[in-house]
């Protein structure tokens, strides 16, 4: 679906063609306008414990599969955390919750959710993204996609919301640069969190993301040097909403809460209009081709990036373009069609071409 921008298009102009910044096209969401389980679909529980014993930060919950811990019901999705005692993978906790994986990853866009967070001393709720590439126990694309340990795969936390700093949400970004207590965060105070729903967005383009509640921009992220240090953000992250639990809890009164989610909404550009044939553009060569493609004019691109999607939008490889001259290895695709998308700024720059 993250190509659908590109897909409206290309059987238009067969050639690379410029387009022009439009409005953003919803390409994946989840209303929760259902009642039950979370629609299988779309949402991956991750329940595995990742050192066998527990969660990370410290957390004292299981994360469970089990529909008391994540459910919807009268239009919202409730991402419940109880104190009860549960076992599972041999070990016994005292409190439970739930952490969901989408099963869609996307590369660059806008993310809205409309949610309502839990209250009181010890809750941790978070709506935020990780690498699809990650390595990581029973996250949904790890078996398939992981090749990158955390923070490599690169971590952006959309909201957090810490119990003991009531009503204070915070963005943050975690890389190889900077991570765990990273110096790339910022946040601000907003009216009555667990009473009231609000709108936590994120817009991320190859350049920087900008972080804002209800409109309000609370941090930009746009590191002056962009590499694999600062910026693993040219390739697919996914979705996750969770409530954890921190030790701080035991010895309040806590029941039960959770964090209640109206709707998530993912946007990208839509380049269906506007699309402006570019006379100078260079095409591929050889295009068919058995090993190797070779684009030798990409000024225009040269600080953007560059993407492969086979012929089902699926993403196949990303990269930042450094210089102008482009060299492909295309000999590990299979045979068949590609498309190849130039990005920088608001220009797209998409070719067809054919892997023999």
């Amino acid at each position: 679906m993250k190509f659908l921008f590109a897909l409206c298009f290309i059987f238009c102009f067969t050639q690379t063609h410029h387009a022009q910044r439009s409005n953003y096209e919803l390409v994946w969401s989840d209303e929760f306008d259902y009642n039950g389980a979370v629609d299988p679909e779309k949402w991956h529980h991750q329940t595995q414990l990742p050192n066998g014993q527990s969660w990370y930060n410290g957390e004292i919950q299981h994360y469970t599969d089990r529909i008391e811990n994540a459910f919807v019901s009268e239009g919202t999705l409730k991402v419940m955390a109880k104190r009860e005692t549960y076992t599972n993978q041999g070990v016994t906790k005292d409190f439970t919750s739930a952490r969901l994986n989408s099963k869609f990853s996307f590369t660059y866009g806008k993310i809205i959710t409309k949610a309502k967070l839990p209250f009181g001393l010890g809750t941790w709720p978070a709506i935020w993204m990780l690498g699809k590439n990650i390595i990581e126990p029973g996250g949904y694309f790890s078996s398939t996609y992981g090749t990158t340990y955390w923070p490599a795969c690169g971590e952006v936390d959309i909201m957090e919301h810490w119990g003991n700093n009531q009503n204070y949400i915070s963005s943050a970004i975690h890389t190889p640069s900077s991570y765990g207590g990273t110096v790339n965060v910022a946040g601000r105070y907003v009216s009555d969190v667990s009473n009231e729903f609000h709108e936590y967005t994120l817009e991320w383009d190859e350049q920087r993301m900008v972080f804002s509640v209800d409109n309000i921009v609370h941090y930009i992220y746009q590191p002056g040097t962009q590499n694999m240090e600062t910026w693993p953000f040219d390739a697919d992250q996914y979705m996750l909403f969770n409530v954890a639990l921190l030790p701080e809890i035991i010895s309040t009164n806590f029941t039960e809460d959770a964090m209640e989610v109206d709707y998530i909404r993912i946007y990208q550009n839509n380049l269906g209009t506007g699309a402006l044939e570019d006379p100078t553009a260079k095409p591929w060569h050889p295009n068919p081709t058995l090993d190797n493609i070779t684009l030798v004019d990409a000024t225009d691109y040269v600080g953007g990036s560059a993407r492969i999607y086979a012929i089902d939008g699926t993403l196949m490889q990303s990269f930042k373009v450094s210089e102008a001259f482009i060299n492909l290895d295309m000999t590990p695709y299979s045979s068949g069609l590609y498309y190849i998308v130039l990005q920088f700024q608001q220009y797209y720059n998409t070719s067809k071409v054919i892997k023999l």
